[in-house]
């Protein structure tokens, strides 16, 4: 049954996504072309109306039995409901994140999906209390942003999302928790339905209806399966969004290096980065969605690695971050602080020789 569903969510997107775009243009839900867009015509946006649409067309036919269920369809119909009047009407910042907050608030007190405390590896654990609630809505809030803000070229969001999904539906299974398998897999099969008309050259964008609903449901789902409390389980969902996290982080520090609001819209994000150094629209997106999938791919090797090579790993892919986002000039032209170190221990060296 779960494959025949999935099958009906991916046709049921590739069906709606016309009629939303229609939807679209009738009420106004268009993105017109200004200096920080990539596109050069006025594009239909809502089109995340019809992953919903579709997904939970699926968890009316499956019907999940979970706790969780309700909770993350109310959660997520805030959402959508926010992304639909943002798309339409352009909401402010400050009612956004507070809906947002009222999404997250949602699963996490209704539904109760908060880790309450991490056990440490070298014995003992930490303990959140009261700050376990607050932590789990920032954690919310804070990727269904960073989802949003790589939303910025032709099947980008939707891809990297698609990705995602299947790492945590791929390890959901090796844990055999099939609630985040089977919600995971219906979220999938239905942004791959969008997809089919939101890749490179887009005929529609999923706008913040979508952006935000993707963040909100891979935020949760993130939480849900890896709910081990344990410092290696905790870290996972960091790597699996290792993309727009860390671009949501070289953000937040381009801001600060420049003095300017954290809200500020600029035009220096990944995608950004990439387009300037030459790459054409088509390129930057599959070479982020390679980003993507390695990120992925080291979540499930973090997952099954002891310790050490854990940690190991984390240096390594902290390395690797960092010295990409020094190569395309991620903060700033100028700012290379770990490369200019390496520059100067190699200068070094061959000096001693």
């Amino acid at each position: 049954m779960i494959y025949i569903t999935l099958f009906i969510c991916f046709i049921s997107s590739i069906l709606l996504t016309p009629l939303v775009k229609k939807l679209a243009f009738k009420v106004g839900a268009t993105d017109k072309p200004n200096h920080r867009k990539v596109h050069q015509k006025i594009m239909p946006r809502l089109g995340g109306l019809a992953i919903y649409l579709s997904f939970i067309l699926g968890m009316i036919i499956l019907r999940p039995d979970s706790p969780y269920t309700m909770p993350i369809i109310l959660g997520s119909s805030v959402v959508i409901i926010t992304g639909i009047l943002d798309d339409i009407l352009e909401l402010s910042a400050k009612i956004k994140f507070l809906a947002q907050i009222v999404a997250a608030s949602i699963v996490v007190i209704w539904g109760g999906v908060h880790v309450e405390f991490i056990n440490l590896p070298f014995g003992g654990q930490v303990d959140f209390g009261y700050l376990s609630i607050p932590l789990t809505i920032i954690w919310i809030v804070g990727v269904t942003n960073a989802i949003n803000l790589i939303d910025g070229l032709d099947g980008l969001a939707a891809g990297v999302s698609s990705i995602a999904l299947i790492t945590i539906s791929g390890m959901a299974i090796i844990m055999g928790d099939g609630f985040v398998t089977t919600v995971a897999s219906l979220v999938l099969a239905s942004t791959l339905g969008f997809l089919f008309y939101n890749f490179h050259p887009a005929k529609i964008f999923m706008g913040d209806t979508g952006a935000l609903f993707l963040g909100y449901i891979i935020s949760v789902l993130s939480l849900l399966g890896f709910k081990n409390v344990t410092v290696i389980s905790f870290i996972v969902p960091v790597i699996i969004l290792g993309v727009p996290i860390s671009d949501t982080f070289f953000a937040i520090i381009r801001r600060i290096v420049n003095k300017k609001p954290l809200s500020a819209p600029d035009k220096s994000h990944l995608h950004h980065c990439l387009l300037r150094l030459g790459f054409t629209h088509r390129q930057t997106v599959l070479i982020i969605y390679a980003m993507a999938a390695f990120f992925g791919l080291m979540a499930i090797i973090f997952s099954q690695a002891k310790l050490l090579g854990g940690f190991f790993l984390i240096l390594v892919l902290l390395i690797v971050i960092e010295l990409i986002a020094e190569a395309i000039g991620l903060v700033g032209k100028n700012y290379r602080p770990l490369m200019k170190m390496m520059r100067v221990l190699l200068v070094t060296t061959v000096r001693n020789r």
